[in-house]
């Protein structure tokens, strides 16, 4: 504690300092036309009664990790599709089922590397922190690349579109893809928007009561199976698991090679991604660390133990052939062979409705925190804008911002395979950057000079392993597939190049942060941040002349 009353800021790049910044008591960050406008201070405290609990914050992982599948689906569906796409590469009902136990392994490496540093680092922004506390030369540059792919790709258009198409198939529309399904989408998002800005509470009920339904309809289908493994079915004994371990090579399946594995694996550990989604608003958990730290593991075994459970029903209901070939929805050949035509018919549309506008009310919500903590850092142009809480007390100016971009997906590229790709290409750059994150804390660890200690130890093999997979999901889009090169409507190697480009913008925008625009502007920004005798964090955001600015480091 300071003499003034005011706290050190835990979890900057620099520790043990008051402000997030170097040693000259101030982070400078670039005058641009606009890179935080004029002088202004900034004040923020979340209420006790707007903070999350054990249970919400399970909810608000569960949300994003059921309704998120892999990039070659859309919309993604997960575990209510990826299953059939799995089966038809492998060829195996034992394969398959291994497979997606052990991406919930792989998935919780990459949950203690974070428990790690989010326990040490209790704060909102999730790999913007660590990024940060590793790789503070050159300086910025990693924020700046995270935040380039935040903001540009951490859009929730994918499962929005996916709510409008299904809702027009619950009323009967065949045809679902166009402009209703978009206008619909960009009433779900601005729904959900406005929710959180206004009414952060409801917004967080709303999530949590959805959360409850997912889980529920997962065990509909669970113990729907296991009532299908009884006989119970309205489709012959599909005999699935009588030589279980077997690779076969019908109709529809198997006989892939190594490629057709890879891209299995990577389909199901894509349908894990979601469960770092607590570590961007941990501002915002009641007693953050003990809160983290119960609710992350709950919702990842769960979810793990769910979606394995989910595939033994599948199998059990469903025929080899047909499900190798039944595309989009696993899920509902499952209901029609167990509950009938007309139950799945009903049912099916509007379950998977609600599964993705869960996950836009669990997105929107916490990747509207991280880029307002990137606007706490100056980072963003006009971040004092951005950062602001008014006029709701909430972070409406950075919602408005990721509704902004979500809504230019919707409305702007054509349908079809373009769209689905810009949809799809957050997974990639998020590889890199998740690698990135592992390799740093494996460095805090094998480093003494940096002190690193946290609550939560993670062994350095668990980290290598989160590193090796991440490795392998960057690396795997580049291996030639076995069919056409041109089978999505753009060249395999097309998708990790542009990722890999939205990366490098990063990079340029750096440079333009920190070198171009202060010549042009002729000032910068210091921005200090701090915590006051109340408690709350406050940010000061000051114009400095450039001349002055470096007279006052080199003093």
């Amino acid at each position: 504690m300071e003499g003034d009353g005011r706290q050190k800021l835990p979890g900057s790049p620099v520790l043990n300092v008051v402000v997030d910044s170097e040693a000259d008591g101030a982070r400078l960050t670039p005058g641009s036309p606009g890179a935080a406008s004029g002088s202004g201070v900034l004040k923020y405290a979340v209420p006790d009664s707007r903070k999350i609990g054990v249970m919400g914050a399970v909810f608000l992982i569960l949300n994003k990790m059921i309704g998120t599948g892999s990039r070659w689906l859309t919309p993604n569906l997960a575990v209510f599709s990826t299953p059939s796409s799995i089966f038809a590469a492998t060829g195996s009902v034992g394969i398959c089922l291994l497979l997606w136990a052990a991406a919930g392994i792989l998935t919780l490496s990459g949950l203690s590397v974070y428990l790690s540093f989010g326990l040490a680092i209790p704060r909102s922004g999730g790999e913007k922190n660590y990024l940060e506390r590793v790789f503070r030369q050159p300086r910025y540059l990693a924020t700046s690349v995270f935040a380039v792919q935040m903001i540009l790709l951490g859009f929730s258009a994918g499962n929005s579109l996916a709510f409008g198409r299904y809702v027009l198939l619950a009323a009967g529309r065949e045809s679902p893809d166009g402009w209703a399904a978009r206008g619909i989408a960009i009433a779900c998002v601005t729904f959900v928007a406005v929710l959180h800005s206004t009414l952060p509470q409801w917004g967080l009920r709303l999530t949590n009561a959805l959360g409850i339904f997912k889980v529920g309809v997962l065990l509909v289908i669970v113990f729907a199976g296991f009532a299908a493994l009884a006989g119970h079915r309205l489709v012959p004994d599909p005999r699935n698991f009588d030589n279980p371990w077997a690779i076969e090579k019908g109709d529809g399946y198997g006989g892939g090679g190594a490629y057709a594995y890879a891209t299995a694996m990577l389909q199901v550990v894509y349908s894990y991604k979601g469960w770092e989604n607590a570590n961007y608003v941990l501002g915002e958990l009641k007693n953050p660390r003990r809160t983290l730290a119960i609710a992350a593991p709950i919702a990842v075994v769960g979810v793990t133990i769910l979606y394995v459970l989910a595939n033994v029903a599948y199998f059990a209901a469903i025929p080899k052939g047909d499900l190798a070939k039944s595309e989009v929805i696993v899920a509902g050949l499952f209901f029609k062979n167990v509950f009938g035509e007309s139950a799945a018919a009903r049912s099916l549309p509007a379950f998977v409705a609600l599964s993705n506008i869960g996950n836009v009310l669990a997105v929107s919500f916490a990747h509207a925190r991280v880029n307002q903590e990137l606007a706490k850092e100056g980072i963003l142009p006009y971040s004092q804008f951005w950062a602001s809480n008014r006029p709701f007390n909430t972070p409406s100016a950075s919602m408005l911002l990721h509704w902004i971009v979500t809504v230019i997906v919707l409305v702007a590229p054509p349908p079809g395979a373009a769209y689905n790709f810009i949809v799809n290409l957050y997974t990639y750059p998020g590889a890199w950057i998740n690698a990135f994150v592992g390799g740093g804390l494996i460095y805090l660890q094998l480093k003494r000079s940096e002190n690193w200690t946290s609550p939560w130890h993670t062994p350095i093999v668990v980290s290598v392993i989160y590193v090796l997979l991440n490795a392998f999901l960057a690396i795997t889009p580049f291996i030639p597939p076995n069919s056409a090169w041109n089978a999505d409507g753009y060249p395999y190697y097309a998708f990790p190049l542009v990722g890999l480009g939205v990366l490098l913008f990063g990079g340029v925008y750096w440079a333009l942060w920190t070198k171009l625009w202060p010549r042009l502007g002729g000032y910068v920004v210091t921005v200090e941040r701090e915590v006051d005798e109340s408690g709350a964090e406050v940010v000061r955001y000051k114009k400095v002349p450039v001349q002055q600015a470096v007279a006052s480091r080199e003093s």
